[in-house]
């Protein structure tokens, strides 16, 4: 007879928590320095593939929906409300291994770092510009590439995540 697995640790889920709040504190702080010291829309050419800018995103990634009329706004905040929500709510539950934890918090981090931009500016403030042979890469900010690396780290997290027959998730690579 083999007993059941015991269910994943969430003894650190405060941890998970504080490395979110330093990612949106941290990303917050860069967007105040930008605002407060470059004019919109400036560009400051820092090598020859990289610009520090001044810009504003009314929409999502790649400011998708950026022109949609100003329902987004408020779409992106649901959404940047919720899915942290969620996501505090599975840490508190046991993230399966640290791998899961860390990818948590840097998307609760980064979605709370653009929705405080989105309630209080109505946009959200980039400002890092990669470019090459004047091909220019969405601006884009901390907040971003917290997302976009929790996201990656999840992907990679699920491959190392043991699943029991019965489909939960069981503790692979501990915490």
């Amino acid at each position: 007879m083999h007993d059941a697995p015991a269910p994943p640790s969430n003894y650190h889920w405060w941890i998970y928590l504080l490395i979110a709040g330093l990612i949106g504190a941290f990303d917050q702080a860069i967007k105040y320095a930008v605002v407060a010291t470059m004019p919109y829309r400036a560009s400051y050419e820092l090598t020859s593939f990289f610009n520090l800018v001044h810009v504003w995103n009314a929409g999502a990634a790649f400011s998708f929906l950026a022109d949609a009329g100003g329902w987004q706004r408020y779409f992106f905040i649901s959404i940047g409300i919720a899915v942290p929500a969620v996501l505090v709510w599975l840490l508190r539950r046991g993230a399966a291994n640290w791998m899961e934890g860390l990818a948590y918090s840097l998307i609760i981090g980064g979605a709370l770092g653009n929705v405080i931009d989105r309630i209080v500016l109505g946009f959200v403030v980039d400002y890092l510009d990669f470019h090459w042979r004047g091909w220019h890469w969405p601006a884009f900010n901390v907040a971003d590439m917290a997302i976009t690396g929790g996201a990656i780290l999840m992907v990679i997290a699920s491959f190392f995540t043991a699943r029991s027959p019965s489909g939960e998730s069981m503790k692979h690579l501990g915490h």
